[in-house]
C-alpha cells in the first residue's frame, strides 16, 4: 500500500528540475556518486529481469517453487540452491543476464566524467560496457563466500576483466563498485539467503565493504537513479554503502510506486526525493 505524501519533503515540477540541474552540476565535480539501478538499465531495450520480482518470476519458470518463495527473488534462489545445488543457482544467474544490454545515454555520459566512483546494484553489465573505451578504471564486486573456501568478501577486476588485487584499486580513476555481484566478467552473484546471511551479519561494521569504497564516498553525497528501496535487504545495502559520507543525498523516484516503508527510509538516510520521470531525469543529468 502506498503512503500519503503529506509529512514527506518530495521536490515536484519546476523545483525537482532545478535541484537536480544544480546536482547535475555537481555531477561534474566528481562530489556527487551516482548509485544506479535496474530502473535505469530498464531504459534500453532487454529481456533480462529488471526487478527482483522478475528475477524470482525467471527462477519460476525454471524450477518449481513453494509459495513462500514465489515473488522473492534471495528465496527462489535458496530454494533452488537447497534442491538441486548452488551450480543451479549460477547457471539459471548466467542464462537470465545473457542479453547483452546496450547502454543507456546517462550511462555513457558517466563513463566519460571519470568519476571516483560508480555504484551499480544489479547484476547486469551495462555499465562495464559504458565503460570500455577507457583503461583508467576498475571493478569491485562482492562475491559468495557460500563453499569457496576463501575468507574473502570481494574480487577486484581491471578494465579489462583480468581478476587483480586490493592495492591495484587505489590507482583507478574511476572505481565501479558492484555490491551483489555481476554476469560480467567472472559470473560472481550474491543472491541466495545463504549468501547474505554473512554479509548481513558484519555489513554494520563494514566489515564487508572494501577500503577503496570507504575511502571514495567520505565527503561526498549520493545519487540515486533507478533504484527501489521496498525491500529490506535494498535498504540495508544502500545504508551501509552510504555511511560517513555527507548527509543529505537525492533520489529520483516515481511517487505513484512509492511504499510507506521508502519513504521513511529515504527520511531517516536524509535523501531528498526528486519526483521526475527518469527519462526526464536522465535528460537533465546530461545536459
Amino acid at each position: 500500500m502506498n503512503a500519503p505524501f503529506d509529512s514527506y519533503a518530495i521536490l515536484e515540477g519546476e523545483k525537482a528540475e532545478e535541484a537536480l540541474g544544480k546536482i547535475a552540476a555537481e555531477l561534474k565535480t566528481g562530489t556527487v556518486i551516482p548509485y544506479i539501478g535496474p530502473g535505469l538499465t530498464q531504459l534500453s531495450p532487454t529481456e533480462a529481469p529488471m526487478t527482483p520480482e522478475a528475477l524470482a518470476a525467471f527462477f519460476g519458470t525454471k524450477v518449481a517453487l513453494p509459495k513462500r518463495a514465489k515473488g522473492n527473488a534471495w528465496a527462489s534462489a535458496q530454494h533452488i540452491e537447497n534442491m538441486k545445488h548452488r551450480s543451479t543457482v549460477s547457471t539459471l544467474m548466467s542464462q537470465a543476464f545473457n542479453d547483452s544490454i546496450a547502454p543507456t545515454p546517462l550511462h555513457v555520459y558517466l563513463a566519460s566524467l571519470q568519476l571516483p566512483m560508480i555504484v551499480d546494484s544489479w547484476y547486469d553489465a551495462t555499465m562495464r560496457s559504458a565503460l570500455e573505451g577507457r583503461s583508467d578504471w576498475g571493478e569491485i564486486q562482492g562475491i559468495t563466500r557460500a563453499g569457496i573456501g576463501e575468507d574473502r568478501w570481494y574480487r577486484f577486476y581491471e578494465a579489462d576483466g583480468t581478476e587483480t588485487t586490493k592495492e591495484k584499486a587505489d590507482a583507478w580513476k574511476t572505481v565501479l563498485y558492484k555490491p551483489h555481484g555481476s554476469i560480467a566478467p567472472a559470473n560472481n552473484f550474491l543472491i541466495s539467503d545463504a549468501d547474505y546471511v554473512e554479509v548481513l551479519t558484519e555489513i554494520d561494521i563494514q566489515t564487508p565493504l572494501p577500503e577503496a569504497v570507504k575511502n571514495r564516498r567520505s565527503e561526498r553525497s549520493f545519487l540515486f537513479v533507478g533504484c527501489r528501496f521496498h525491500d529490506q535487504l535494498l535498504r540495508t545495502y544502500a545504508r551501509q554503502i552510504m555511511k560517513r559520507s555527507t548527509t543529505t543525498h537525492h533520489a529520483i523516484v516515481d511517487p505513484a510506486v512509492l511504499t510507506k516503508n521508502e519513504l521513511k527510509f529515504l527520511t531517516i538516510q536524509g535523501i531528498i526525493p526528486i519526483a521526475l520521470p527518469i527519462d526526464r531525469a536522465c535528460e537533465i543529468l546530461i545536459r
